[in-house]
């Protein structure tokens, strides 16, 4: 069989290396950095399928994982709704899964690379999961640390301010130790805890001052700029998986989901690529095709709704919406997720 050869050692790439070993495809994966570490995001799964990890073989790593089964969300100081998710969110902090899918690359026989940074130049073979483009005209900022000390009684809470929004998301099962991770626009800067001055830059002043009664983990403190959202920057032909791909705004929750499900949607055509049955182009293009039908519509609606979210006018519509009953949680849950 052909080698297949990823540029990203994340959840896209890992997954489908896991995948493709799985299947007897050789694989190396070249990750620019190392394992284990932290990353800006919500650090819980939203919409993905049972089938689609057992798909990827990978369900096992999430057995232990948090179920989380009602979210909250608050417009500013004011709680705004309750419900009930349609199936419960996977709990784990990036810390932990990103260590135990590369153990399990390893493990099924694939080959990684740390410290390893690959140029994004298309060739035969290569399939690029190396995160988002860097888009240095871009005024977000997005920040994640973990706190403890904080009991979300095992809800998922969401908090909408002046032109950003934050997500908390407990992460183990004791000390209350928590996820915040939330979308910003950038500041003038400052001393002290960033997250907490973005907090509070955006209105936030409440949440701010409860979590300064936490206790942080400075280790956990990560931040990331250069973002866009939707659509990534095309690089010519190359394969694209992941956020390299498209990302959509983080408070549908949906983005590690979408790794995944990347993933899933390129497993059956790099498999006939390097079994010899189609040609690089052919692979590429069916996965391509996957890609656009299976998200296209839920970043375009995601979309819209972060544009209201961070907009004035928008905010004040979606919370009369939300407080009078009217919002159509459940029906945006599914088409988000």
């Amino acid at each position: 069989m052909k080698e297949i050869e990823i540029a990203g050692g994340g959840l896209a790439g890992l997954s489908l290396g896991i995948a493709l070993r799985k299947r007897g495809v050789p694989v190396v994966v070249r990750e620019a950095g190392n394992y284990p570490r932290h990353r800006v995001c919500g650090e819980f799964l939203n919409g993905v399928t049972l089938a689609t990890l057992e798909n990827l073989g990978i369900a096992g790593i999430f057995t232990d994982a948090l179920r989380h089964r009602f979210t909250r969300w608050w417009m500013g100081e004011r709680k705004i709704l309750e419900a009930p998710l349609r199936h419960p969110a996977l709990g784990m902090s990036r810390w932990v899964m990103d260590e135990r899918l590369r153990e399990e690359f390893e493990r099924v026989g694939g080959i990684l690379r740390v410290r390893d940074r690959v140029k994004p130049m298309a060739r035969e073979g290569l399939v690029w999961a190396a995160g988002r483009h860097l888009e240095k005209a871009s005024e977000l900022l997005g920040l994640k640390a973990h706190f403890e000390g904080v009991d979300l009684g095992g809800c998922l809470e969401m908090h909408v301010g002046d032109g950003g929004y934050v997500g908390l998301t407990p992460v183990t099962g004791d000390r209350f130790r928590i996820n915040v991770c939330g979308l910003f626009r950038k500041g003038d800067g400052g001393g002290g805890n960033p997250l907490l001055r973005a907090l509070k830059s955006c209105g936030l002043r409440g949440l701010a001052a409860r979590l300064g009664k936490a206790c942080l983990d400075p280790k956990s403190l990560t931040g990331i700029s250069g973002i866009a959202l939707g659509p990534q920057e095309r690089q010519g032909e190359l394969l694209t998986l992941g956020d390299s791909e498209r990302m959509i705004p983080p408070f549908t929750g949906n983005g590690m989901s979408m790794a995944f499900e990347s993933a899933e949607c390129a497993v059956a055509a790099l498999v006939e690529y390097a079994a010899g049955r189609w040609t690089w182009t052919e692979a590429r293009r069916e996965v391509e095709d996957l890609l656009e039908k299976r998200f296209a519509s839920r970043v375009r609606l995601a979309l819209v709704l972060h544009r209201c979210l961070v907009g004035s006018v928008g905010r004040v519509v979606l919370s009369s919406a939300a407080v009078s009953g009217v919002l159509p949680f459940q029906w945006l849950h599914r088409k988000l997720s």
